[in-house]
């Protein structure tokens, strides 16, 4: 069988990244120019900025991404770039760049989901992992329960009513003084704090038991630190943000096995930047290790935003004859299952 050789583009949010792939799961490359101490100043990524950074950053980052596989573009058997969900005008550096080489390499464009990209970035380190199989996806702007039933193939048990896990965690960081990114500096100073200190509120939303809903416990969170202001009461940041931290990952491991046991899957993938949140890889650990579950996660470096990940994801949609056009535009609200 010959190779088929991706050089992926993703630019979704805060990230210039770009990866040459090898049939869909050996990575050749993964280059990723960060923006988070731009946004830090912000408390958050400012879309017109993030856009500017990656066009100063993209040609550079794919040039690095070649050189590092040992590739030149002739060497290419596909372009493969986010086209959506995320930030307008982040999105469409990428696409752009990803039509040029395209066209002007007379290669086939292959525009990918960035919520199936970050699902696949499960087989880059698992090669016996293959549909169909439960995945949760968590991230900054995403959380979603699905059925992986084939290669780019979905059926959403669950998904966020408000807001996403990791946009919980970056508002109650800030709330808390701990700054941006949240997700981390959640995750590291909950290991100083006791989890049972606050009991802080678990969602569940009638006749829908798959999806979540955050903004409830991150509510809760803002309550406790107003009303310990007002009465001048000390407040322990590790006890909040450890306690808040299990609220989270109770709801997310408890839906997921539920949809497990309820769907007789056996094998279950989480996703996502939220997936590389140390606590919520040991509570999932060990619930499918309790329910006799086999666990997939990728490696900290491909749950957040990478080129891998959409190069994995680009191949599989190209092995299946997906094409796009030089029509190819944005999305910012492409919802999973929409081509």
């Amino acid at each position: 069988m010959e190779d088929t050789l991706i050089l992926a583009i993703e630019s979704s949010c805060d990230e210039t990244a770009a990866a040459v792939v090898k049939n869909g799961r050996t990575v050749l490359s993964n280059v990723i120019s960060s923006q988070i101490e731009l946004h830090k100043l912000y408390g958050g990524v400012v879309p017109e900025i993030a856009s500017r950074k990656h066009i100063e950053k993209i040609n550079q980052v794919i040039e690095e991404a070649l050189k590092e596989a040992k590739v030149t573009l002739d060497d290419l058997d596909a372009v493969g770039v986010t086209y959506g969900p995320g930030l307008v005008g982040a999105l469409l550096v990428g696409v752009a760049e990803a039509k040029a080489i395209a066209y002007g390499k007379n290669l086939p464009l292959v525009g990918v989901h960035h919520i199936e990209g970050h699902v696949s970035a499960n087989y880059i380190e698992h090669p016996d992992l293959e549909p169909p199989f439960l995945c949760l996806i968590v991230s900054g702007g995403h959380t979603h329960l699905v059925i992986v039933k084939d290669y780019g193939e979905f059926e959403i048990l669950g998904r966020t009513r408000d807001d996403a896990a990791g946009e919980a965690f970056d508002k109650v960081a800030r709330a808390i003084g701990l700054g941006y990114p949240g997700g981390p500096k959640i995750d590291k100073l909950s290991k100083e704090g006791n989890p049972e200190a606050i009991s802080f509120p678990r969602a569940k939303i009638e006749n829908c038991p798959y999806d979540f809903s955050f903004s409830g416990v991150k509510s809760a969170v803002l309550n406790y630190l107003n009303s310990a202001q007002m009465k001048g009461e000390e407040i322990n940041r590790a006890d909040i943000a450890a306690s808040f931290q299990k609220a989270v990952v109770d709801v997310l491991v408890e839906h997921t096995i539920l949809a497990a046991k309820d769907h007789n899957m056996n094998k279950i993938a989480i996703a996502g930047g939220v997936a590389s949140n140390g606590t919520l890889r040991k509570a999932m650990k060990e619930a499918c290790d309790k329910n006799g579950f086999a666990f997939y996660h990728p490696s900290p470096i491909f749950c957040t935003d990478n080129g891998a990940m959409i190069g994995a994801a680009a191949y599989y949609e190209y092995k299946k004859g997906t094409r796009h056009g030089w029509d190819l535009n944005a999305m910012p609200n492409l919802r999973l299952g929409e081509r």
